[in-house]
């Protein structure tokens, strides 16, 4: 491909999961990266910091993405009832990514450096749904409490479907962690 043609960002993309399944993350340099996807160093440096980033460029548009859609929600909503509809409102915008979301945590699992820079960006995650709760209203410690915990029946949803055929949205696996979620808090 030359470097003229359109989706730089998404040829590296697919450039770097390919090279991080082929022979891990920590053997990939962003040269070769660049190479496989027919474009420079430089162009690479203009979408990514570093070859972790490629892994975790759309953290910022997730993350408002949570803010927005709970900001979004009928003020009436109780905090967790809020912090659900938000997470199955954001799981449907992962659609036909089952198969990037597959390899992204499979390199992830398999690297301790980017299993902690996850981490990062879930406590990232966090931090925008409680302050997206404390702008509505929700007083502390309310609004981290729904936060996490959300947060925690996102990871789990997330790593369920990622694990799975892919058949069914990660919306599905949402809906059923909040049921498991709701099992556990009564006791049943």
């Amino acid at each position: 491909m030359g470097r003229w043609q359109p989706n730089a960002r998404g040829r590296l993309e697919k450039a770097a999961l390919e090279l991080y399944a082929e022979r891990g993350f920590e053997q990939t340099t962003v040269v070769e990266i660049a190479e496989r996807a027919g474009l420079t160093e430089r162009t690479f440096f203009r979408h990514y910091a570093d070859k972790r980033e490629v892994l975790f460029g759309g953290s910022g548009t997730l993350q408002e993405l949570f803010a927005t859609t709970l900001a979004g929600l009928p003020g009436s909503a109780a905090p967790m009832e809020a912090v659900g509809t938000t997470l199955e409102a954001v799981a449907t915008e992962f659609r036909d990514r089952h198969a990037f979301a597959r390899q992204r945590q499979a390199v992830i699992t398999a690297n301790a450096e980017l299993q902690e820079r996850e981490l990062v960006k879930l406590n990232s995650l966090a931090a925008t749904i409680a302050d997206a709760l404390r702008r509505r209203g929700v007083k502390e410690p309310a609004a981290s409490l729904a936060a996490e915990t959300g947060i925690a029946v996102f990871k789990v949803a997330f790593e369920r479907w990622t694990a799975s055929s892919g058949r069914r949205d990660l919306s599905v696996f949402v809906r059923e962690s909040l049921t498991e979620l709701k099992a556990v808090t009564a006791g049943s």
